[in-house]
């Protein structure tokens, strides 16, 4: 499949001749160097110019064999992971204009379709969406110029300078710079970043690369003559078109600044799929790193057209016999047939549908869902487990500082575990998207599966002993007491586990990988540990997400030891390691959930946990029924919350009596009572604000 694009170009007409005229790029799709990625080689175009006239007719004017064509322009080089080549000597003035002589241009080649199916791109394309100036522009003793963005971007620079004829201007990109001030370039690998402008003449010129974008917060610049300013630099941000939906801030400044390290990260890996990383030569659709993610982003983002769009490249990278490929869209084959990376697939569709109430997905997608379910029945599983598994708990932190993965099998949980714990959750899934989508013929089905797993995963891994699951790691207590695994009446025990090996063996840390933070925040938390989950996001020492900002960080990383890990795969760059925080702030420190049985925050659970230590939180969320705030203080013996609800919405407020001991006076509630050591309310849309002395 490949998607195509439509453009309003009415605003570009004049009166008199027109030219269609079109710059290819070699995009993803036409690789210039061995890469070991899929492609449908040379570039090709199909283009239809549509025309109404005033008098309703129409015409239509199509790439043919009429058209002209030539490789002598002055972008000599492009290549998303090395970077843009731009010769002024080459350029042709006027080339897109009416009346340009293109003689001694070739007559074009009729190419064959390179794909079975061409559908219209379902989400807006990369823009241009924020322009920033650095923070420094220094000149070195090598002569050099060294550009610091002051914060890891991505996109492309826009550069003034002066330069000389014939002189190449050299832009090299890196995410960190060495004590010396080089480029930290290892943790690209083989990509070169590097984009290189060449003047015909002497000048001062202002250029921007067409075809690449750049993970980056730093430029080493060799080429350009006399003094710089920052004014001289514009850091053009690019990613996905599309909205900002959620602010969120509260009075401690590590829980802030991991929100905006998320929201850079997050945005600048939206590249029509959400992306792994934005630098090196990878950046591609892993679907593990957006498993639970995608509905911490769709708090931050108006995502949906964007993973409705990844759900279709996942379909399509599905084989006949079900299985589903790890990257999507396809650029690398990985049919490992595993669990933990492809529940997103059913995962996304859940989020487009709770978060946005769109069902679309669910029902577009379920007989392909079904086949990939069928496929883990009958490749996947032994003895009613799933025992296949690829990656485990990805990038857990390790034993030593420079290690990558972990050698300590007692810090590893077992790939059964983890498939199994998910491919149960998933089943669950599944019955609720047959009656969606009208398959409740599934659904007897799904849940016998359901059932024997769950038997043959406590006979397997479950020591009633010591209630603990395998090797007794925080990933699998907690995926088994999350999924609703554990045996009745040993819930709280096997929540001790996961507290003690945290507080004892971990010092109040994070133990797990990408998996296990699916769950670590919203599971400490749900069963009454708030404490213990703002200790570890408040954390500065390693590991930690505060750990990462301690060292300069201002995105989030793909290890947690990323600043001591061997090269071959430390990204400043990633957004995996979030796991359910950025779900955690919304719905457990500002309150704002969609209720259980509720899509599209028709009915909002607000239940802040306010755990000690943090003095207000600001939030806000522009649903897709309407703009949601939390908003609340607990300072010097007061509280206040105010609360907006949308028109058409309804809440039920829970308010802790610690901190409202008097009934609350609300005259517009639609009741009001007394539970355990909660108020309830119900609460329509307007805007409210609680008070009180604590």
């Amino acid at each position: 499949m490949n998607s195509a694009n439509t453009y309003d170009v009415t605003d570009l007409l004049q009166e008199g001749d027109n030219a269609l005229g079109v710059i290819l790029g070699n995009g993803r799709y036409f690789w210039v160097r061995g890469s070991g990625m899929e492609g449908f080689g040379l570039p090709r175009l199909l283009a239809q110019l549509e025309i109404e006239y005033t008098d309703g007719s129409k015409k239509i004017i199509a790439s043919d064999e009429t058209w002209k064509v030539t490789s002598k322009g002055p972008i000599v080089a492009n290549n998303e992971f090395d970077g843009e080549e731009y010769d002024m000597k080459k350029e042709l003035p006027g080339w897109n204009l009416g009346g340009y002589d293109d003689s001694t241009w070739k007559n074009v080649d009729i190419m064959s379709v390179p794909c079975k199916r061409l559908l219209a791109q379902p989400s807006p394309s990369v823009a241009i969406m924020e322009r920033i100036h650095p923070s420094s522009v220094t000149r070195l003793a090598s002569g050099k110029v060294l550009i610091d963005m002051g914060q890891n971007m991505v996109g492309r620079l826009k550069a003034s300078f002066k330069g000389k004829a014939g002189q190449k201007v050299v832009m090299r990109f890196a995410e960190i710079i060495n004590p010396d001030s080089t480029l930290y370039v290892a943790n690209l690998r083989s990509a070169k970043a590097t984009d290189i402008f060449t003047p015909s003449v002497d000048g001062y010129f202002s250029w921007a690369p067409v075809f690449v974008y750049h993970g980056f917060r730093y430029v080493e610049i060799d080429g350009v003559e006399g003094d710089l300013d920052i004014k001289d630099f514009v850091g053009e941000v690019m990613y996905d078109r599309m909205q900002q939906t959620g602010h969120f801030e509260t009075s401690d400044f590590i829980i802030n600044q991991i929100f905006k390290n998320a929201y850079w990260g997050i945005r600048g890996n939206y590249h029509n799929m959400p992306t792994d990383c934005p630098q090196r030569d990878e950046r591609h659709g892993w679907l593990g790193d957006r498993a639970t993610g995608c509905w911490g982003e769709s708090f931050v983002f108006d995502n949906a057209l964007l993973y409705r769009k990844w759900l279709q490249d996942i379909e399509e990278s599905q084989r006949e016999d079900g299985v589903i490929s790890a990257v999507s869209p396809r650029f690398w084959t990985i049919y490992a047939g595993d669990v933990t990376w492809p529940s997103v697939y059913i995962l996304a569709a859940e989020m487009l549908y709770r978060h946005y109430g769109d069902a679309t997905a669910i029902v577009k997608h379920y007989d392909s869902m079904k086949r990939w379910v069928e496929y883990i029945y009958k490749n996947s599983m032994k003895d009613g487990l799933v025992v296949r598994d690829e990656w485990g708990d990805w990038c857990m932190p390790p034993e030593a500082p420079e290690l990558i993965h972990s050698q300590d099998p007692m810090r590893k949980t077992d790939g059964a575990i983890l498939g199994s714990t998910t491919f149960y959750g998933l089943l669950y899934k599944m019955i609720d998207f047959a009656r969606i989508s009208g398959h409740s013929e599934d659904i007897d089905n799904y849940k016998t599966h359901a059932e024997a797993l769950k038997k043959a995963y406590n006979k397997r891994f479950f020591n009633y002993e010591t209630a603990q699951y395998g090797n007794n790691s925080v990933t699998g207590n907690l995926l088994s007491l999350r999924y609703g695994l554990v045996p009745d009446g040993y819930e709280k025990r096997v929540f001790s586990n996961v507290v003690e090996k945290t507080e004892k063996d971990c010092k109040g840390h994070v133990s797990t990988g990408v998996v296990g933070i699916q769950h670590l925040m919203r599971g400490l938390t749900e069963h009454g540990r708030e404490d213990l989950a703002y200790k570890i996001v408040t954390n500065t020492d390693y590991p930690s997400w505060g750990y990462m900002i301690e060292k300069g960080a201002t995105t989030i990383w793909e290890l947690w030891n990323g600043d001591t890990a061997a090269p071959d795969m430390n990204s400043a760059n990633h957004v995996m390691l979030l796991g359910d925080l950025l779900i955690w702030y919304y719905e457990n420190l500002a309150g704002i959930k969609n209720s259980k049985e509720s899509v599209g925050f028709r009915h909002i659970e607000m239940k802040p946990c306010f755990p000690d230590g943090l003095d207000y939180v600001n939030a806000s969320y522009q649903s897709v029924s309407g703009k949601i705030v939390s908003n609340w203080t607990r300072t010097e013996g007061r509280f206040s919350w105010n609360v907006t609800i949308p028109a058409n919405c309804s809440a039920t407020l829970y308010i802790p009596l610690s901190l409202h001991p008097e009934k609350p006076e609300m005259a517009k509630a639609h009741s009001i009572q007394c539970e355990g050591d909660n108020w309830i309310i119900e609460l329509g849309s307007g805007n409210y604000c609680f008070k009180s002395d604590m």
